[in-house]
């Protein structure tokens, strides 16, 4: 398998890249989410399963930094805040439109001070920087990969991110291989009108990256194929 070698590209669209791809994919994640943020977690409940699944098995010891890349509407980060109480909780997301649903999500929730949120800006987006923070615990993706076109540089990035012996943990969309045709194009035609695009080379590949480069701790398939959790270590070394 070819290493992730491409350079982080959070929620970015084909051709992005420097400042001027990084600033048209967020003006296209902005317009697709400027209405669509309100009913967004409303809609999305009947179809992005796994994703409780997810934050109840993250690692999320008193003290632990944990960062959603593409944390939307700040839906899971409010669940994981109330459950991991003494843990450092971050959120990072392209659409401004989204972040400020989801600031507004965890004011109501009594997170506001506890849950810091950025503007996850592609190849621009320093940790080090924004929060003042070089490396976490755990990184993870809840639906996000299969909105990436350079997925592999979006993992790469996360994994530059962990500490050592840190987790990267992914729940999304499996291919649908074991679909039946119907309900395959149905899927598949719905989730394209919001540029995702599940791909069995990133489950794959995951797989394959988590056998030779780092640990795999966790490995389910949801619903027979419909979607797929993964946990993988970064080596200590």
């Amino acid at each position: 398998m070819a290493a992730f070698t491409s350079t982080f590209a959070a929620r970015a669209l084909p051709g992005a890249g420097g400042d001027a791809g990084r600033l048209d994919a967020q003006a296209r994640m902005d317009a697709m989410y400027r209405y669509q943020r309100h009913i967004y977690d409303l809609t999305r409940k009947f179809y992005l399963f796994g994703r409780d699944q997810l934050l109840r098995q993250l690692p999320a010891q008193p003290g632990a930094r944990i960062l959603e890349m593409g944390c939307g509407t700040g839906r899971n980060l409010v669940k994981l805040g109330q459950r991991a109480t003494a843990s450092q909780i971050f959120g990072v997301d392209i659409s401004k439109e989204m972040l400020a649903t989801a600031a507004r999500n965890l004011e109501k929730a009594g997170l506001g001070n506890r849950v810091r949120l950025a503007d996850g800006a592609g190849q621009s987006f320093d940790p080090q920087a924004t929060f003042g923070i070089a490396q976490f615990d755990v990184v993870y993706f809840s639906y996000v990969l299969s909105m990436i076109p350079d997925w592999q540089g979006a993992v790469e990035r996360a994994m530059a991110l962990l500490a050592p012996g840190g987790v990267l943990a992914v729940v999304d969309f499996g291919d649908q291989g074991k679909a039946p045709a119907w309900r395959r194009r149905l899927l598949l035609g719905w989730l394209s009108l919001f540029h995702v695009h599940p791909r069995a080379e990133i489950e794959i590949s995951l797989r394959a990256w988590g056998e030779g480069r780092a640990a795999t701790i966790l490995d389910q398939d949801i619903m027979n194929g419909y979607a797929y959790l993964l946990m993988l270590r970064k080596p200590y070394q």
